[in-house]
């Protein structure tokens, strides 16, 4: 199966794409840690519908740099939720023909 990527005209199969993603378009990925609870999250835009994705990281402790330390990480499992996003509520903006979720 091939794909446009959401936030550009690159196309590939599905781990290129992914692959692409967190190289190229790592800079949309936004974290962010509650002040309050100290709970820390990822975000990531949907270009398509303006979802925002949001996902909560939950660190082993409570490394204060965890989120950059382990940014590409965390950046690899976003937009491998996005692409889910994109595949099932925007195929044919991304280029996947119905029929090929099917039969994969």
């Amino acid at each position: 199966m091939q794909l446009r990527c959401p936030y550009c005209s690159e196309m590939g199969g599905l781990n290129v794409t992914h692959s692409h993603m967190v190289a190229t378009h790592h800079d949309l990925l936004r974290t962010e840690t509650d002040s309050e609870s100290g709970k820390m999250y990822y975000v990531v835009p949907c270009p398509l519908c303006g979802l925002s994705y949001r996902h909560r990281v939950k660190p082993r402790n409570r490394n204060p740099r965890f989120l950059s330390e382990f940014r590409k990480e965390i950046a690899l499992v976003a937009f491998d939720q996005m692409l889910y996003h994109v595949v099932h509520e925007h195929p044919d903006a991304v280029g996947v023909k119905v029929d090929e979720l099917r039969s994969e």
